[in-house]
């Protein structure tokens, strides 16, 4: 029958191409998000793909959630924490409420899906689990602050788990996209170099967990100047933040 995959956020963006590829390659895929229309929608016809409507900030929901797939559809094999929340704000826009709700999603929703399913693979030794962070999470960038930081705050964790699950048999992997067109960023009021289409990113990403790199990053040359950027002095490195923001 194939792998059970399980993606959450995939009813849109690079969650709903992934599943359609995947599903394209003859997986079954499980989609999970909040709005049950959605993933419907985005399932359409395919028997391959089955939507589950599921709030990942719901720890207990997340539990249960997880527990029904792998009753009903077997054991998941490879799971995609996809589901992200993007609120860019200046700093007039600043609130702790705003960051508690990105973090809600970005940092406590991936933890919440981790826990049951590092539970279970480590029982059956085997399992793939890919967290989806971003560039963005390299170094802090303007309008970025509460997202920036929950992506950060992913590729900190996905580097401290590393080590464990490779001993415990599960194939832990971090993807890291640069811009690309979805519902999330159709909201940025800047130009988004290098920007990619959804369909572009979830080959990407499948071609990365098809190999055995603990990063998938993409694309090449806009991570690579992301990356030289975390090498630079708070000096040099404010000063072309000061020119992003045209002040």
């Amino acid at each position: 029958m194939g792998k059970l995959w399980w993606i959450t956020g995939g009813g849109s963006g690079i969650g709903r191409e992934l599943a359609l590829q995947i599903a394209a390659a003859g997986d079954r895929v499980v989609i999970s998000g909040r709005r049950l229309s959605v993933l419907q929608d985005a399932a359409g016809t395919n028997a391959n793909i089955m939507p589950h409507d599921l709030d990942v900030t719901d720890a207990r929901m997340v539990s249960a959630a997880v527990a029904e797939i792998e009753t009903t559809h077997g054991p998941i094999d490879c799971a995609v924490l996809n589901a992200g929340h993007y609120d860019p704000m200046d700093i007039a826009d600043f609130t702790a409420d705003r960051v508690l709700q990105t973090f809600a999603t970005n940092v406590q929703g991936v933890a919440n899906c981790l826990d049951p399913l590092l539970k279970s693979m480590r029982r059956r030794g085997t399992g793939q689990i890919a967290i989806v962070a971003s560039v963005a999470g390299y170094r802090g960038l303007p309008k970025a602050a509460a997202y920036g930081a929950s992506k950060a705050a992913l590729i900190n964790m996905a580097e401290a788990l590393k080590p464990e699950a490779d001993a415990a048999g599960i194939k832990l992997q971090l993807v890291n996209p640069g811009f690309v067109l979805t519902p999330m960023t159709k909201r940025n009021d800047f130009p988004m170099p290098f920007l990619l289409t959804p369909e572009d990113a979830a080959r990407r990403i499948r071609r990365g967990l098809a190999g055995t790199g603990f990063e998938i990053v993409f694309p090449w040359r806009f991570a690579l100047l992301l990356k030289l950027g975390r090498l630079l002095p708070y000096r040099l490195y404010f000063a072309l933040t000061r020119r992003m923001i045209g002040r």
